[in-house]
């Protein structure tokens, strides 16, 4: 094969797969959350104290139990989208504590960031389905800045969202805020419309937080994301096999736990481990390790038979520059290529997690389409290949003037914003600008152009007496 790329045998996918039940039978996984301990109890499940072990006739099930693929249905219903089998979702970067400027200064974020963010996500081509937490806003109290994400998830865009996880009562108040948005919880039970990212406490653990969010969205019948960062050298062993080992038995814990909560609940595998920098004990997502690790879990969740999920656009440098590009290319066209259906911080992050811009945002937002782009196929059809236009040419002549060449001029090829492809002479008359520094003009035009989506308006004012009563509570 042609493909240089390497893939696991079936031995293996195996031998991964083996050691992964020998860590959840012989060592477990801890939940620090006295519902789930109960839920694995009741189904014949060994707990002692605290930590849980799951036998392969439970994993088994669990894992046949989740489907291969699920809907998540949108407030405008044209903008739902599937997720598993050839499916490609990509949503916008997650949990950065910082904005960076055009100039590369670090500042805190506010809610204006976040809104603007929601609106970027709203009039994108290529980004599918909107986030949650995409920056922590610090002009509002922690404990309720939730509140306002999920409301401007709503709002302000129509697209699929992710709801909020950080604890059990923000996941409680999302379900009812999702409730108001699609007029009962009646009718969201059996209908996804949203879904939390559940990360574990690794190695081998799951906060009280977290578990209990699954809980609450797994009963609810929401999809849930696992998403899982172990960090080789670290929080998982220095070998890349054994952090797919530990990341496997932490996504596999969890998987089994929404599954007896409510048997056939979507779930997604893959988290977005990496390495760490032996130098500083920092992680790295900028490391050639991360899309390793990436095209190994999406053969492990094809394994499996579950929806995978992928690391988009990632880096560890701390402005949108040559580093901050090559990194991101790397991380998401290998995650894409290697068939991973919902692609997480596929636009804006910087830093290592750490921080999003503005700029970084619509760099990875063309970088994204360009990859789409890469997915398509080549149409050898007889009008694909066009005989005729060949032979109506002949011998040196030329294409550019032809008809045929006018009809398919602005759609046979991927036309890029922010790249630049004019000469020198033109690019240097212009300015010689950066592509950073376009997509800062481009971010004034583009918030400029956003239009909020129609929402019923007995919805928005439910949900902004929700958000009002909750602050009071």
């Amino acid at each position: 094969m042609w493909d240089r790329m390497r893939r696991f045998t079936d031995e293996e996918l195996n031998r991964l797969h083996d050691a992964t039940v020998r860590v959840l039978r012989d060592v477990g996984v801890a939940f620090h959350e006295p519902e789930a301990l109960a839920a694995f109890k009741t189904h014949g499940i060994k707990v002692d104290g605290n930590i849980v072990h799951i036998d392969e006739r439970h994993l088994q099930k669990a894992v046949e139990t989740a489907p291969s693929q699920f809907t998540i249905t949108a407030r405008n219903p044209a903008r739902s989208v599937k997720i598993g089998g050839d499916g490609l979702v990509i949503a916008p970067g997650y949990g950065a504590a910082f904005m960076v400027t055009e100039t590369g200064e670090q500042r805190k974020p506010v809610m204006e960031d976040y809104n603007n963010f929601c609106k970027l996500v709203q009039t994108s081509t290529y980004i599918d389905m909107n986030g949650c937490l995409m920056v922590e806003p610090s002009d509002v109290p922690a404990e309720l800045a939730h509140l306002d994400m999920v409301f401007s998830n709503i709002v302000l865009c129509d697209k699929p969202f992710l709801g909020s996880s950080v604890s059990r009562q923000a996941a409680e108040d999302s379900l009812d805020m999702a409730a108001i948005a699609w007029g009962g919880k009646g009718e969201i039970k059996d209908r996804p419309v949203m879904m939390p990212i559940i990360s574990s406490l690794s190695p081998l653990q799951y906060s009280e937080d977290m578990a209990g969010a699954l809980l609450e969205y797994a009963r609810h019948g929401q999809p849930v994301l696992l998403g899982l960062l172990v960090m080789a050298g670290a929080t998982g062993p220095v070998t890349l096999a054994g952090t797919l080992v530990v990341q496997n038995a932490e996504m596999l814990a969890g998987i089994t736990l929404a599954q007896l909560v409510t048997p056939g609940v979507p779930v997604i595998y893959g988290g977005t481990s990496s390495i760490t920098d032996m130098r500083t004990g920092a992680l790295s997502i900028g490391a050639p390790e991360l899309p390793m690790i990436q095209r190994a879990q999406a053969q492990m969740a094809r394994f499996y038979q579950l929806p995978c999920r992928g690391s988009g656009g990632l880096t560890d440098a701390h402005f949108p520059d040559m580093q901050a590009g090559i990194e991101s290319a790397l991380a998401l066209a290998t995650t894409v290529m290697s068939g991973s259906n919902f692609i997480l911080h596929g636009c804006g992050i910087l830093g290592a997690y750490i921080a999003m811009s503005y700029e970084k945002f619509l760099a990875d937002e063309e970088l994204c389409g360009m990859v789409r782009r890469m997915l398509g196929e080549i149409d050898v059809s007889d009008e694909g290949i066009d005989f005729e236009t060949i032979e109506h040419v002949g011998i040196g002549g030329e294409y550019l003037t032809h008809p045929r060449t006018f009809e398919r001029c602005r759609t046979e090829f991927f036309l890029p914003d922010l790249m630049t492809r004019e000469d020198y002479p033109t690019w240097k008359t212009s300015g010689k600008r950066r592509l950073d520094q376009k997509a800062t003009d481009r971010l004034a035009r583009r918030l400029a152009a956003y239009k909020k989506p129609e929402i019923d308006p007995e919805i928005e004012r439910d949900l902004s007496r929700y958000v009002a009563r909750r602050r009071n509570e």
